[in-house]
């Protein structure tokens, strides 16, 4: 979260920055942080909170939504070359905080979006992707632009990729 302040303050315009995180981000904390000092965030989760009044989760949520296809060329774990067919998904939703800290932050509301392979490939593990953001998402193109923004961030990094993430359009 330091690294979230500290960069921010950086830029003049706070507003205009993007803090793209892998699922060592997908903390609460972060994203109220985010909020409190103007700027936006898109992670990868990897956890599935409480959602609405709390009486049910992000995933009920999602499972309620409307999807839309993406295809994609993914890698498999020799490196061959293939077609996949990814059901996209996205809504706003009531976050909650984890129940231990309710009483310190506040329930936000975000985007989740999610992008999940039709059937089961060889070589390579299915794509299942979770991600939270406090950007406009109105469209599969809006979408599907976010999931490209955080396969490109962890490619710049040199995060170890697994085949799963191998995002081309």
């Amino acid at each position: 979260m330091e690294n979230l302040k500290q960069s921010t303050q950086l830029l003049d315009h706070p507003g205009r920055c993007i803090h793209i995180g892998d699922r060592e981000s997908d903390i609460h904390e972060l994203f109220c942080a985010a909020q409190e000092i103007g700027t936006h965030f898109l992670i990868r989760t990897c956890v599935d909170r409480l959602a609405g009044d709390g009486d049910h989760t992000i995933a009920d949520e999602m499972d309620e939504v409307a999807e839309g296809l993406h295809r994609i060329e993914v890698r498999d774990s020799n490196g061959d070359r293939y077609q996949a067919v990814l059901e996209i998904r996205y809504r706003k939703i009531r976050v909650l905080p984890p129940i231990g800290k309710q009483k310190r932050y506040p329930a936000l509301t975000l985007t989740v979006i999610h992008a999940e392979e039709r059937g089961t490939p060889k070589n390579r593990k299915k794509i299942d992707w979770k991600l939270v953001t406090d950007l406009p998402v109105g469209s599969r193109t809006d979408a599907i632009e976010k999931l490209e923004w955080v396969w490109l961030e962890m490619e710049d990094r040199g995060v170890p990729q697994d085949p799963q993430i191998g995002l081309q359009s």
